[in-house]
């Protein structure tokens, strides 16, 4: 896809995501349209091993908009930067299609290691606000990453994670619906630990009660 492709498509990507958005000429103020504008120019002279300029150019679009995407990361089609200050992809970062961030995402690495050490981000995932993916592995394809939550692993395609660290909430292997993008109603797998545990409890405490009736009963009966 040619440059002036590009820019027509993330136009459209932009007003379908975003509502607050009411006319073409409105994304060129947009944030996460000038990151990704540098970001193409920034990583076509990464590619031919202009590193001093493509640096230029992308730190221009750090003081601009807040958003720091290495030039030398690998970026899909269709990625959506929401609001995006804060936003931190690093150089070995490689992102799928249609993919959404929203402000405050860091996807980077763990330590001065050398190599591929940045995560993978699958197709059609959306990782939502102050979400911080660490390390080279893959976030799998139509995944969702809840808000603050801190992935350290692998995860599965068509998953859900939230907390601290990461846990993984296994969900059908469906395309997440682009239009929706919902961060606030995700599953909660220590709320459901506890109420879990809270039930177990119960039922102890019940069978415990029940017991002591039996045993006080027993020694009743054995009463001369």
């Amino acid at each position: 896809m040619g440059f002036i492709s590009s820019v027509k498509e993330e136009i459209r990507i932009i007003r379908e995501r975003d509502p607050a958005i009411h006319s073409s000429m409105e994304v060129f103020l947009y944030p996460g349209f000038k990151a990704m504008l540098h970001y193409r120019v920034a990583h076509w002279l990464y590619a031919r091993g202009h590193y001093f300029w493509a640096r230029w150019v992308s730190q221009r679009a750090v003081r601009k908009t807040g958003i720091e995407i290495h030039p030398g990361a690998r970026i899909g089609k269709g990625l959506f930067i929401d609001h995006g200050n804060g936003v931190v992809i690093g150089e070995t970062a490689i992102i799928g299609d249609n993919v959404t961030l929203y402000q405050g995402v860091t996807l980077g690495g763990t330590g001065k290691e050398h190599g591929k050490r940045h995560p993978t981000i699958g197709d059609n995932v959306m990782v939502s606000v102050g979400a911080k993916v660490l390390g080279s592995f893959t976030i799998g394809a139509n995944s969702k990453i809840g808000a603050g939550s801190v992935v350290l692993s692998e995860v599965p395609p068509g998953s859900t994670v939230v907390g601290v660290p990461g846990r993984v909430v296994k969900r059908n292997n469906m395309a997440l619906p682009q239009e929706t993008m919902n961060q606030t109603d995700l599953p909660d797998p220590v709320r459901e630990d506890i109420v879990e545990l809270q039930r177990a409890n119960t039922e102890l405490i019940n069978r415990i009660l029940e017991l002591e009736r039996q045993l006080k009963e027993l020694q009743e009966d054995r009463k001369p």
